[in-house]
């Protein structure tokens, strides 16, 4: 992001009091690398060694081990050493979204943990936890729906219908009485996340929640596109990076851990690695299930 951004100067939506003043570390190349992990030695973990760690570990690095990967003589000349999976990144992305906004039980991001991590790093008064003299109430935040408006969205589902070959019968998988989606695929979350999400939501949430979806959703429709323009994958990796923060203000901070920012690595590997649909997981997980049959 650059350095004059007004999100670095935000010291109310992100971290209070914090100025955003470090900027991203180069992307190395592989012989880069191969020279800073050829400076460690060898750690063998067990039980008696579970504690070491390469010296200065968490202040000029973040290195656990060195993989034996760099042992093959062509492994500092990939361009793309390690291959991110788009199918499990969206089916992640999508099931914290659509579980915390529809306030899933057991699955919502939206937890008593992640309020009071709000009222430590955040100036979100309005959804901080409200203590009386016998119970903690949770406020309802505004990326949450409704028990009415969630009996909508699930009423739809139930309704929907695909053309063949499309999508499997997703009202299958819609269960009222429990307001529950069950046994939902990687496939599904594809085409909910690409497609459904900005239909689902669009006069339920307010806009500017609805606008951030709305740019996660096309961010994963044209990063799964078969045909990829350079300049337009750089396109995408600018602006995914204020998508995310345009999530980080809606959304609480246990919303994202390292899955969520995987997001940023995607363009480089598309504009490296060619179109998503030779790297990713749907065709050995139906080369499983065709075996398996």
């Amino acid at each position: 992001m650059p350095l004059n951004h007004r999100y670095r100067k935000n010291i109310k939506d992100f971290f209070v009091g914090r100025v955003e003043k470090d900027v991203a570390s180069p992307r190395l190349s592989g012989e880069e690398l191969h020279d800073v992990v050829s400076e460690y030695g060898d750690i063998v973990f067990g039980l008696q060694s579970g504690q070491q760690k390469f010296h200065g570990f968490g202040l000029t690095h973040n290195w656990v081990k060195r993989s034996i990967f760099w042992e093959l003589p062509y492994w500092k000349t990939n361009l793309l050493r390690h291959n991110l999976d788009v199918m499990h990144i969206e089916k992640n992305m999508f099931e914290n979204i659509f579980n915390t906004i529809m306030d899933v039980k057991g699955k919502t991001k939206d937890n008593i943990k992640a309020r009071l991590d709000i009222a430590l790093y955040c100036n979100r008064k309005n959804i901080e936890l409200v203590y009386d003299e016998s119970r903690v109430a949770k406020p309802r935040a505004s990326f949450v729906l409704e028990k009415n408006a969630q009996l909508l969205v699930y009423k739809w589902l139930k309704s929907l219908r695909f053309p063949d070959r499309h999508a499997l019968n997703i009202s299958r998988l819609v269960n009222i009485e429990d307001c529950r989606l069950y046994g939902m695929k990687s496939h599904d979350c594809h085409v909910f996340m690409q497609t459904l999400i900005p239909l689902a939501f669009r006069d339920l949430l307010p806009k500017e929640i609805w606008d951030a979806l709305m740019e996660i959703s096309h961010f994963f429709r044209d990063i799964c596109s078969s045909k990829l323009n350079v300049d337009h994958i750089e396109r995408l990796q600018t602006n995914i990076i204020e998508t995310l923060c345009k999530l980080e203000i809606i959304f609480p901070p246990s919303f994202f851990d390292s899955m969520e920012y995987l997001l940023i690595h995607l363009p480089f590997e598309a504009k490296v690695g060619g179109p998503v649909q030779y790297r990713w997981m749907y065709p050995f997980e139906w080369l499983d299930i065709t075996v398996a049959m």
